[in-house]
């Protein structure tokens, strides 16, 4: 059970980082990807965030959760500047694929040809 305080600063973070990834895809020229922050689990001491990205279109998705994990400390640089009036300590930031958009997508592709996607 999250606290309000946990659910606070998951928020701020999700919005923070949503923001930091768009003006990055802006500036990188790779304007056909959409970046989104699902998700954000923090720990009760909020000292670990667990950040959950979706990835569309998810050909490229590998690369770019390999380049966010091995960027992780220029995020969270980044993240500290932006929110130094507002957080004491930036928790360490551990990145996950969220694949629910490929899940929703095969479900909808098996209903179109008239298969039961349950019983797969």
């Amino acid at each position: 059970m999250n606290s309000q305080r946990q659910k606070k600063v998951s928020s701020l973070l999700q919005k923070e980082m949503s923001n930091i990834f768009h003006k990055a895809i802006r500036f990188s020229g790779s304007s056909n990807t959409l970046v989104s922050v699902t998700k954000v689990k923090i720990s009760p001491d909020l000292s670990v965030a667990k950040v959950y990205i979706s990835i569309y279109p998810s050909k490229n998705k590998d690369d770019y959760i390999k380049g966010l994990r091995d960027n992780a400390k220029q995020v969270k640089h980044t993240l500290s500047q932006k929110l130094k009036d507002e957080l004491r300590i930036i928790p360490n930031l551990t990145f996950y694929l969220d694949d629910s958009l490929d899940y929703i997508e095969k479900i909808e592709s098996s209903l179109k040809e008239g298969k039961n996607p349950i019983k797969e």
